[in-house]
């Protein structure tokens, strides 16, 4: 899949936020393995996910709860690599037809690099950007020492987006907008990932902070149900990122991909409530 839509001058990822509010939906790739993530990807998408986000599992998921932590150790333990990774990628581009965005963490990034005899970040974005990756979401890379990988990211057409957390001080945001692509992250709540009950009020002002920016805003960490979505978008997201409440359906293990597309429709609809104008009343 090309990272530039084609006469518009926005990125893939960008243009999937164009029409209404996006959901973006992670699983692990590899869990339980390769072939069930793809089916599992065209599940989500026919239920309306318009951004896939593929987790790559690493040992050290420092941002992940339990559950996704969980999910990567199925994954590795079935034997995904990077290298699978890229043709699980280069299948699913394809089968699907919205971004593909790889999360993963940056000691792979560089390690990867090591392993095929050159040093840097470069191996594995040009690896991603030829298997169909549209973009990286790297967790735990700081936004003074992402340089090396925006420009390789910026040399091979790959959107590079940051995660801005409550704690995000006002210096280093102003730093990750001029670096950032494709969408910014907002974590709606401190602490790792993981379904919760409520929408923190964390989230609406990490939303106020970035009224701003041009750049499509989607937020992640806690969302699991139709509401949580409603409001999100309602309170000024331009999407939601969504893993744990879909990872909880891969574990379970029953009717899966049937489970996936029905939680993704919801998920959709919600958004799409929340960005719908509610008609200003009459002046008499």
């Amino acid at each position: 899949m090309a990272s530039e839509t084609e006469g518009s001058g926005e990125s893939d990822i960008e243009a999937a936020f164009a029409d209404d509010p996006a959901l973006v939906s992670y699983v692990a790739a590899g869990d339980p393995d390769a072939e069930s993530t793809k089916e599992y990807v065209r599940a989500l998408v026919r239920g309306g996910t318009d951004v896939v986000e593929l987790g790559l599992p690493f040992s050290e998921p420092i941002a992940e709860g339990p559950t996704i932590q969980q999910a990567i150790r199925r994954a590795l333990d079935a034997g995904m690599t990077p290298d699978r990774y890229f043709d699980l990628v280069a299948d699913l581009s394809e089968d699907v037809d919205v971004p593909l965005v790889c999360m993963t963490y940056y000691n792979l990034i560089y390690q990867y690099g090591s392993r095929k005899g050159r040093d840097g970040v470069e191996p594995f974005v040009e690896a991603a950007a030829e298997a169909g990756i549209s973009g990286l979401v790297v967790p735990d890379l700081p936004v003074d020492e992402s340089d090396p990988l925006k420009e390789a990211c910026e040399a091979h057409g790959l959107d590079l987006v940051f995660i801005v957390a409550p704690t995000t001080t006002d210096e280093r945001l102003a730093r990750m907008l001029d670096r950032a692509s494709g969408f910014v992250y907002v974590q709606g709540r401190l602490g790792t990932t993981g379904a919760r009950s409520d929408v923190s009020s964390e989230t609406h002002v990490s939303l106020d902070r970035l009224s701003g920016t041009d750049l499509p805003k989607a937020v992640g960490f806690g969302i699991s149900e139709r509401e949580h979505a409603r409001e999100i978008v309602a309170g000024g997201a331009d999407g939601v990122v969504v893993g744990s409440a879909f990872v909880d359906i891969v574990a379970k293990g029953e009717s899966v991909a049937d489970r996936l597309e029905a939680k993704a429709r919801e998920l959709k609809e919600g958004a799409v409530e929340g960005g719908e104008k509610v008609p200003e009343p009459e002046r008499t």
